[in-house]
């Protein structure tokens, strides 16, 4: 995957280090950068991982990599950066913190950027075929994949996007709100998706009702659930009797009971097993599954 982006001495630092395992790459002014490898976070030195840097990220370098990222376009991506993040090509997330300017009441956009996360995405095939093997090798339950972020909610869908259209005919559709699951470039090419249907970059719930008419999916899947109007996209899509697989931050028990899921998967931790719960968030008789992610990082 390209970081071209980043300035020449931190693209020759990541080098020396085994993409698969970097997650995030944090570059904050008048500070050194910090990566995340491995699931722990790190100074990033000339030759990879050290325990001290001394070279300090300027303004004017956090600048060039947001205006190398979005291809000197930066407002062309004014409407996501209202919420804090773009995402460029091939699905990587480039979170923006600065100054928040408003406009009535919302957020219209960042000035004055003091730093940048740049969240990598990977692709690891078979990661989820435990989960599966559980979950969805007869009729797919209603199922929703949580945890905080980082952990690899994104990276398991895209394996059960894999999964279900690898086993059978069923129309599989994946909703992609920020081009992340898929990560398609402008000739649609992107992660392997198997057979899916992807509809990207639009809200969940105007595109289920449209996508219900049109594709006839017996699947949806999609990430990041927030907000009363995805959870009402979600019963959508359940009362049209389509099996839902999503993802979401929200950790809270008792918040997540009301989504309409029967099923619940707790990511617990980098390379760690999951654990899944019915929908009264008891241990269900599958309980703990031993032998998922192989190094899973989100993205």
């Amino acid at each position: 995957m390209g970081l071209s982006f980043l300035p020449p001495e931190v693209q020759e630092s990541v080098s020396h280090l085994n993409y698969n395992f970097l997650s995030e790459i944090r570059l904050r002014k008048g500070q050194p950068v910090v990566v995340e490898y491995m699931g722990k976070y790190a100074y990033l030195g000339k030759s990879g991982l050290s325990c001290d840097s001394r070279d300090k990220v300027t303004v004017s370098e956090l600048n060039s990599v947001l205006n190398a990222a979005t291809g000197g376009c930066v407002y062309a991506y004014t409407e996501q950066m209202r919420n804090g993040f773009i995402t460029v090509e091939h699905g990587v997330r480039i979170g923006v913190a600065g100054e928040y300017v408003t406009e009535k009441g919302f957020v219209s956009t960042i000035k004055s950027i003091t730093s940048l996360n740049i969240r990598i995405p990977h692709e690891i095939k078979g990661c989820a075929d435990s989960i599966c093997g559980k979950l969805f090798v007869g009729v797919p339950k209603n199922t929703l994949i949580f945890s905080k972020p980082g952990l690899g909610k994104t990276t398991v869908l895209r394996d059960i996007a894999r999964f279900l259209t690898s086993r059978s005919l069923e129309n599989v559709l994946v909703l992609d709100e920020r081009n992340e699951i898929a990560a398609m470039d402008g000739y649609g090419d992107g992660f392997d998706l198997g057979t899916a249907d992807v509809v990207r970059c639009h809200d969940k719930l105007s595109s289920i009702e449209s996508a219900v008419r049109a594709m006839k999916p017996s699947v949806i899947i999609t990430d990041e659930l927030y907000g009363a109007n995805d959870v009402k996209a979600v019963q959508y899509a359940v009362d049209c009797g389509i099996a839902v697989i999503a993802s979401s931050h929200v950790t809270d028990r008792r918040k997540l009971r009301e989504m309409p899921f029967e099923y619940y998967v707790e990511l617990t931790a980098i390379g760690g097993s999951p654990l899944i719960y019915d929908k009264n968030f008891d241990i269900d008789s599958f309980g703990r599954v031993d032998d998922l992610a192989r190094g899973v990082s989100d993205g």
